[in-house]
């Protein structure tokens, strides 16, 4: 199966992918993404805006009490490990790249709580600079069933979709792979019918209702409504 059918078929669908966690900059957004690990978006939404109107710096959230820290990430999960992280990350920018933010991706992942994933989040929301794509479990589910891989592991999916994408599309590209497995490619009970991909799925459990492009709009009224689940 081609590619370009289905990337023009999800840019109908999803035309300004966003990232659905709330920031104002790279180093909230770097923040916000070490807290969503195993948590969604709308849990961490929900605690960063206490979070860093205590701790609005890298410097004064490095600074602050663990135990306080602890207690505004309680409710994304894993806790102790993210508090530690979101301070120990922001130190090492205090520190060695003057709180800022680097902007590539090797000096991304040498930052505590700091991989692939999350790199590649904030240099291509924060900053529109495309080293990789964005490989969540909802990317690699979809990218699994349209056959752009067959791997499991997050660094070869990666790689996968980065030959099967063109650069300019592995932010915008990538990113409509998420949400597309967020809200219709779900793990339980996809929404196959539905889905504008329909035809060009080798995956697909049941035929298609409607025209790809009526399909395309009800997603994209999906995702406009959504946000965050």
């Amino acid at each position: 199966m081609g590619r370009s059918p289905v990337l023009r078929r999800l840019a109908a669908a999803i035309p300004e992918p966003r990232c659905e966690l709330d920031h104002r900059d790279a180093w909230t957004l770097l923040v916000a993404t070490i807290l969503s690990a195993q948590s969604t978006d709308r849990t961490v939404n929900s605690v960063t805006p206490e979070l860093f109107a205590r701790w609005p710096t890298p410097r004064a959230l490095a600074d602050a009490p663990r135990g306080e820290v602890e207690r505004a990430v309680h409710r994304t999960g894993f806790f102790r490990n993210k508090a530690k992280a979101i301070q120990e990350c922001s130190r090492e920018l205090c520190e060695r790249h003057g709180g800022e933010v680097p902007r590539t991706l090797a000096a991304l992942v040498e930052l505590p709580g700091v991989a692939r994933k999350t790199a590649n989040v904030v240099l291509g929301v924060a900053m529109r600079i495309a080293e990789g794509v964005v490989v969540d479990t909802h990317v690699t589910r979809v990218a699994n069933r349209l056959g752009f891989t067959r791997e499991q592991k997050p660094e070869a999916i990666e790689r996968d979709l980065m030959a099967a994408l063109p650069r300019p599309q592995w932010i915008d590209g990538g990113h409509r792979l998420l949400l597309h497995g967020r809200y219709v490619c779900t793990a339980r009970e996809p929404q196959c019918a539905q889905c504008p991909l329909n035809e060009l799925c080798p995956s697909q459990q049941a035929p298609p209702r409607g025209s790809w492009q009526v399909r395309a709009g009800r997603e994209r009224e999906l995702v406009a409504t959504r946000g965050g689940a």
